[in-house]
């Protein structure tokens, strides 16, 4: 099947994607506007909201504490947890809502299901682990990491782009898979009268399991950030 078509708008030599420009919009607002309303009236004793905010700040700061290390974790322990709340949210938007104009024209998908998007999404995750690394260690200490040893030095190098294609494609694979078939689960359910409560039934199971696995794999893109960032500002202490 497929990707949707989305609504494009040409600038010069480059094509703009404005379903994916509203939802990364979207996403960016949400976690914004659910970040500020957990915050607020902070109390020095947390409950409620406060208490599930500091939570999932400590959750995220557990599982990539060992990779970033002590000394460097409260430099990007914000960034970690953003980028986790931004995937979080951003792969399962998709399932909540199917919007379509009468053309064919989709309005309403995940960022995340789109292979360009995650694509440059690895790209830049990418260039900051690079910028960090350079940053940290100096343009010396960085470029050592890729001849140390001398013989692994082609491997090195094709590692960096074995991870960006990690990144980028487990992340695809599981988004666009749980909105194809929740699509088609929507189209079943759309034939006949008689088909509707299965697939009914069918589509809450599946997007019960799809809201678990865009859970899974944020924290999977965020735990291999996290390594790669790790990696490149550590070496190989």
């Amino acid at each position: 099947m497929e990707e949707s078509k989305n609504p494009t708008i040409h600038l010069g030599p480059v094509t703009f994607d404005l379903t994916l420009l509203a939802m990364s919009l979207l996403t960016v607002l949400l976690v914004f506007a659910l970040v500020y309303w957990a915050s607020r009236k902070m109390k020095l004793k947390p409950t409620g909201k406060q208490n599930a905010l500091e939570y999932l700040y400590d959750f995220v700061i557990d599982f990539t504490k060992g990779n970033i290390g002590q000394h460097y974790m409260k430099n990007y322990s914000l960034f970690l947890f953003s980028l986790f709340l931004f995937v979080l949210v951003a792969n399962n938007l998709g399932l909540m809502v199917k919007l379509q104009t009468t053309n064919g024209f989709n309005l309403w998908t995940s960022p995340t299901a789109n292979l360009a998007y995650d694509l440059g999404f690895a790209v830049m995750i990418t260039l900051i682990c690079h910028v960090e690394g350079i940053r940290r260690r100096g343009i010396k200490g960085y470029l050592k990491g890729f001849i140390t040893p001398g013989i692994m030095t082609p491997m090195n190098i094709l590692e960096e782009f074995t991870n960006l294609a990690s990144l980028a494609l487990r992340l695809y694979g599981n988004i666009f898979a749980g909105e194809v078939l929740a699509g088609m689960l929507v189209t079943l359910s759309q034939q006949a009268i008689f088909t509707y409560p299965l697939a009914f039934v069918m589509n809450m199971v599946w997007t019960a399991f799809s809201i678990f696995i865009s859970c899974i794999q944020a924290y999977v893109f965020t735990m291999l950030t996290s390594m790669y960032l790790g990696k490149k500002i550590n070496g190989e202490e």
